[in-house]
């Protein structure tokens, strides 16, 4: 059906577009046409979450090998000072710039088999002159200061006299009623000396800084 015919003289109006209004429907258009799917923006999500992973492994990697390295003890032979299973901080890096000192807290290869590591205390250095009587270590002719060691804790054995070889250091377990040490296996060369126990980090409770 055909509608009447407008009336004569009759303009239709027609409401103008701005030219803004008309570049705001373009864009919303284009939007709507770009938008990604939800497979798209969870596979832009898991490729970020990738390389966050992967960024974190190399960084672990580098300071591992580098700087630091996370041990665990395994026995009582550090007793009391560390336990069976603690959780350490090792710093490798600065014996690479210095050396251990009397009393540095070490994570070592064991001389005899270097497959396997051990965590000990730097007694005496190179060129000291170490012995033990009836479980008092003297270093130098002068009795060690280790009170860090409770009586339980102390042997009653006597070794040397002896005098530490260049290069070379005399390390004990803290318990040293029950510690393979120095004292049965000899002196540990600088090279076999992994780093320095700088933290124990777990247990939480018992967490402490090593000077």
């Amino acid at each position: 059906m055909v509608g009447p015919n407008p009336p004569s003289g009759f303009t239709p109006v027609v409401a103008p577009v701005s030219a803004q209004a008309a570049d705001e429907a373009l864009r919303a258009a284009t939007a709507e046409v770009r938008r990604p799917s939800i497979w798209m923006r969870a596979a832009e999500e898991l490729f970020t979450w990738f390389k966050t992973l992967a960024s974190a492994a190399v960084y672990a990697t580098l300071i591992v090998t580098f700087g630091f390295q996370v041990a665990r003890v395994e026995g009582q032979s550090m007793a009391p000072t560390l336990s069976d299973q603690d959780r350490l901080i090792v710093n490798k890096a600065i014996y690479k710039v210095g050396e251990p000192q009397r009393g540095d807290i070490v994570m070592l290869w064991y001389p005899v088999d270097p497959d396997k590591s051990f965590v000990k205390r730097v007694i005496a250095e190179p060129r000291d002159r170490v012995r033990i009587v009836d479980g008092r270590v003297f270093v130098n002719d002068v009795q060690l200061e280790d009170a860090y060691v409770p009586s339980e804790y102390r042997g009653h054995d006597d070794w040397g006299p002896q005098e530490i070889p260049e290069g070379y250091y005399f390390v004990m377990g803290d318990h040293r009623n029950n510690s393979s040490d120095s004292r049965h296996w000899g002196t540990v060369p600088k090279k076999y000396i992994i780093g320095k126990v700088q933290l124990r980090w777990w247990p939480l409770p018992r967490a402490t800084v090593f000077e």
